[in-house]
């Protein structure tokens, strides 16, 4: 641990001036609890609802119930390290995460791992909301956009690995397994968190921080800020239509089994790492503000041309080049977004956080199990995700114009 932490750690106001780089691996892994908890057990959807006598449409619900707990988990876990700091909630959060999963790789009826899977949400959305106060409460304006963008590198492999693990799992175990590799990572996680992460919100803004409710409503109020709500939020659309639909539109439509799905959402997962260094470089060049606007606008016209293929029943080959477009576009977007959201916000960067990890997940939850009742077929996913992007542009257009000049370029 640095000097600088060490010192830190011994003082009332415990923050320390920068975060060595494993203390960064650690906060980018926990970033990517969410695609672990969701992506992990993807490829094994289809076997989960064969072994649990259940359908496609409720083994579908047990992602997006986990999908609103991380949303609503976010808003108590955020303001709660406002009030108490991060370290506490921060343990006990990854704590309830390896319980959750062991719980889920035994469990017999669809109904309970309904509710485990909510429980899972709550726990894992700790470990999100604190991993990015954490990184505000350190580094301030287009830094923090950069290094926003530097954590996707590690949370944006989860969604690379995460399904070739499952896919490959799935040749020696079942689904169970698969939560028991999750319980497995959890546990690493937990280790993780009680050795390197340091406290990084100083006792008298403990002491300062409002509650809850009054915190959400201020943060609220802010029309800026409402922008970028709106904008992580369709992010959400368009990310959570693509996992939770991926599956059986690729697998079901096109014929690919399971194991070969899992590497082509790798395959496309790597356009979110390769997106989200991009725009770490391109901020410190051409400013954070037009980081943000060249990543939505081209998560815009890749979702329109996916839409179009998959409303036409294009080949594979046609449908993939888009789709990885898709993620890179959100690579490039999602970390620079955070950033940019979160630099007017010191004081209450955990309420901050948790507002626009809410909106990406509760939308996000909502949006595909509602679209999926008119089926899960290609066109519906490909429209969706071509509304959601379209929407973008017009959510970019309320966050960018009150920027201050100095939140536009890194040094």
């Amino acid at each position: 641990m640095s000097e600088t932490i060490r010192r830190a750690q011994g003082t009332r106001d415990p923050v320390p001036d920068r975060l060595p780089r494993r203390v960064l691996v650690v906060l980018g892994a926990l970033t990517a609890v969410a695609p672990l908890v969701t992506d992990l057990y993807l490829p094994a959807l289809p076997q989960l609802a064969r072994s649990l006598g259940t359908s496609a449409a409720m083994a579908q619900l047990t992602m997006s119930v986990c999908l609103v707990g991380l949303a609503l988990g976010q808003l108590v876990a955020g303001p709660l390290s406002d009030r108490v700091g991060r370290t506490v909630p921060l343990r006990c959060g990854v704590l309830v995460l390896l319980v959750t999963s062991l719980l889920c790789a035994v469990v017999t009826d669809v109904g309970l791992l309904l509710v485990l899977r909510s429980v899972q949400g709550l726990a894992g959305a700790a470990a999100m909301v604190i991993a990015r106060a954490v990184v505000r409460d350190v580094y301030d304006g287009s830094r923090a956009a950069v290094v926003f963008s530097q954590l996707m590198l590690v949370s944006g492999l989860a969604p690379v690995v995460g399904p070739m693990v499952g896919g490959q799992l799935l040749a020696f175990t079942d689904w169970r397994g698969i939560f028991v590799a999750l319980a497995v990572i959890a546990a690493t996680l937990l280790i993780a968190c009680w050795r390197l992460v340091p406290e990084t919100r100083p006792a008298a803004a403990r002491a300062a921080a409002p509650g809850r409710s009054r915190a959400l409503r201020s943060l609220l109020a802010d029309r800026q800020l409402r922008g970028f709500l709106a904008l992580s939020a369709l992010f959400g659309v368009v990310l959570f239509t693509y996992i939770s639909m991926s599956s059986f539109v690729l697998q079901d439509g096109y014929g690919v089994g399971p194991i070969a799905y899992a590497w082509l959402f790798g395959a496309n997962s790597v356009g979110l790492v390769v997106g989200s260094q991009l725009g770490a470089r391109l901020v410190g060049r051409i400013g954070a503000a037009t980081t943000l606007t060249c990543g939505v606008l081209l998560t815009c016209g890749a979702t329109v041309v996916t839409a179009a293929a998959l409303v036409l029943s294009a080949p594979l080959v046609v449908l993939l080049p888009p789709l990885w477009l898709v993620l890179a576009g959100l690579g490039m977007s999602l970390g620079t977004s955070t950033g940019l959201a979160l630099a007017p916000h010191p004081a209450d960067a955990g309420a901050a956080a948790a507002l626009l990890g809410a909106s990406q997940f509760l939308l996000g939850a909502a949006v595909p199990p509602l679209v999926s009742l008119a089926g899960a077929g290609g066109p519906v996913m490909g429209l969706t995700m071509g509304a959601a992007g379209l929407g973008l542009v017009a959510a970019l257009r309320r966050a960018l114009p009150r920027l201050p000049p100095a939140q536009g370029r890194a040094h």
